[in-house]
C-alpha cells in the first residue's frame, strides 16, 4: 500500500513535469529553440494567482485564467522583443538569450516581492475539493494529486487533438516540418510560433498553480529547478514529440518519487539525471523522439 502511495505521487509530480514539459517540447518542435526562461513564466503564474487569490480574494478559477492571460501576454511578449530578432541567428546566440530571459525575470521578481518565501495557499483546498480515501482509508489520495493527474491528462489530449484536427495545428506542423516551405504556401510563420509560445505560456500558469498548491512555497526561484528537470523530461520522452513529454514527465516524476522513497532524498536528483544518460546512450532521440535525416 506504500509503494502505491509513492506511486501516485511521483505521478502527480510528473504531471506536473509533464505540463510544464508540453511547453518546451511544442517550441522546440516548431521554433527549433529552448526556451530557458519558461520555468520563470510558471513563478511569474504563481506569483500572479498567491495575489490574486490570497491578497485580493478572488475566485480560485478566476485567479487561475487571469494568471493564464498574464502568462501568455508575457510569453508572446518574450518571443517577440527576445527570440523574434534572432530567428535566423546561430543557435547559441538564442540560447544566451533565453537565460538572459530567465535571470532577468528572476530579477524582477525579487525587486517586486522580495526574496522572502511566501506560504502558497493550496487553490484545489480552496476550491473545497475533499481527498479521496480507498481501501477502507488505507490509501489516501489528496485531492491535489488527483486534479494534478485528470488536468495533465486533459490538457495532453486536447493539445494533441488541437495539433492534429485544427487548421492552427496544421499550420504549427507545417512549421515544424519545414519552415521555409511553410511560409511559400501561405503560413504566417511569425503568427504560428507566436500562437505556440501563447499555449505553452498558459499551460506553464497552470502548472505553477498546481505545483504551488502541493508543494506550497513560492519565491522567485521557484521555477528554476522544475523547469530544468521539465526539459529533462522532454528530452528524456523525445523533444519536439507532445506524447513524448508527457511520458517522459510521468517517468521522470515516478522515478524521484520512487528514489526518494527508497534509497535517498539527497540522490533522487542525480538518479533522476543518470536515468536520462543511460536512456539518451541506447536511444539519442529519446523514448518517443524520431531519427531526423537532413539532407546537405
Amino acid at each position: 500500500m506504500q509503494f502505491l502511495s509513492y506511486l501516485i505521487s511521483g505521478i502527480s509530480l510528473g504531471s506536473v513535469y509533464a505540463l510544464i514539459a508540453l511547453g518546451y517540447t511544442m517550441v522546440y518542435g516548431i521554433a527549433k529553440m529552448l526556451n530557458f526562461a519558461h520555468g520563470d513564466i510558471i513563478m511569474i503564474g504563481s506569483y500572479v494567482i498567491f495575489f490574486a487569490f490570497g491578497s485580493f480574494g478572488w475566485n480560485p478559477v478566476v485567479s487561475v485564467l487571469f494568471a493564464m492571460a498574464v502568462c501568455t501576454v508575457l510569453g508572446v511578449t518574450i518571443e517577440r522583443v527576445a527570440y523574434r530578432p534572432l530567428r535566423e541567428a546561430p543557435s547559441l546566440a538564442v540560447l544566451i538569450t533565453a537565460i538572459g530571459v530567465s535571470y532577468l525575470l528572476q530579477q524582477v521578481a525579487q525587486l517586486l516581492w522580495k526574496s522572502d518565501p511566501k506560504s502558497f495557499t493550496s487553490i484545489v483546498t480552496a476550491a473545497g475539493l475533499k481527498p479521496l480515501a480507498l481501501f477502507e482509508g488505507q490509501l489516501v489520495i489528496s485531492a491535489e494529486t488527483i486534479v494534478t493527474i485528470i488536468a495533465c491528462v486533459i490538457i495532453m489530449a486536447a493539445l494533441t487533438l488541437f495539433v492534429n484536427k485544427t487548421v492552427p495545428g496544421h499550420a504549427m506542423l507545417a512549421v515544424s516540418e519545414d519552415r521555409g516551405a511553410a511560409q511559400l504556401m501561405g503560413v504566417n510563420v511569425n503568427a504560428t510560433i507566436a500562437l505556440t509560445f501563447a499555449i505553452g505560456s498558459a499551460l506553464a500558469a497552470i502548472a505553477g498553480a498546481l505545483l504551488c498548491s502541493s508543494y506550497p512555497s513560492l519565491s522567485p526561484t521557484t521555477g528554476a529547478m522544475p523547469g530544468i528537470k521539465a526539459f529533462v523530461a522532454a528530452v528524456f520522452g523525445g523533444i519536439g514529440s507532445i506524447p513524448g513529454a508527457f511520458l517522459g514527465g510521468i517517468l521522470l516524476g515516478v522515478i524521484e518519487n520512487l528514489s526518494k522513497a527508497y534509497i535517498s532524498t539527497q540522490l533522487s536528483d542525480a538518479i533522476v539525471f543518470l536515468v536520462l544518460v543511460v536512456v539518451l546512450i541506447v536511444k539519442p532521440t529519446g523514448l518517443l523522439g524520431k531519427k531526423v535525416n537532413v539532407k546537405v
